[in-house]
């Protein structure tokens, strides 16, 4: 994460950010994922039946593979200087590219595609975000993610 002034925030549209570290999606997460979410199916949880996919083995949940923006934008996440608040304000476009089989490793792209001042210290910054996976030519997801983040 790196602190910037409120200028620098302003005009950071077009800054490729710092590339998140690797991260192993496990059998244990994406089971846990599917205990959280209910969503069960065998692709995801049964090895034995997902070996005879096309994909050879369990494959993580689009969403779980979504889900790890919020800890991949712990390293990668730009932040206005006197922030005390960051939420999360959506997505405009998410497209799950390519499936992320068990055991692979993944990381974060980030680049700021717009930074707006809605209100006097309440900042909605636009970041588009891919999410790699390790060996494929081809992404896990693309998305365009919303922040608000709150300054004194």
């Amino acid at each position: 994460m790196k602190i910037v002034s409120r200028e620098e925030f302003l005009n950071s549209a077009g800054q490729q950010l710092e590339s998140s570290d690797w991260f192993t999606v496990t059998q244990d997460q994406i089971d846990q994922f599917a205990e959280c979410t209910h969503d069960h199916q065998f692709i995801h949880v049964d090895p034995e039946k997902a070996k005879a996919t096309p994909f050879g083995s369990t494959i993580a949940h689009g969403f779980l593979s979504l889900s790890m923006l919020s800890y991949f934008a712990e390293s990668f996440n730009l932040v206005v200087e006197g922030v005390y608040m960051g939420v999360n304000y959506g997505f405009d476009k998410v497209r799950f590219i390519a499936p992320v089989k068990v055991n692979s490793r993944i990381r974060c792209h980030a680049k700021v595609i717009d930074v707006v001042e809605k209100n006097p210290g309440q900042f909605m910054m636009t970041t588009d975000v891919e999410v790699e996976i390790e060996g494929s030519d081809k992404p896990a997801l693309k998305a365009e993610w919303i922040g608000m983040q709150m300054a004194k």
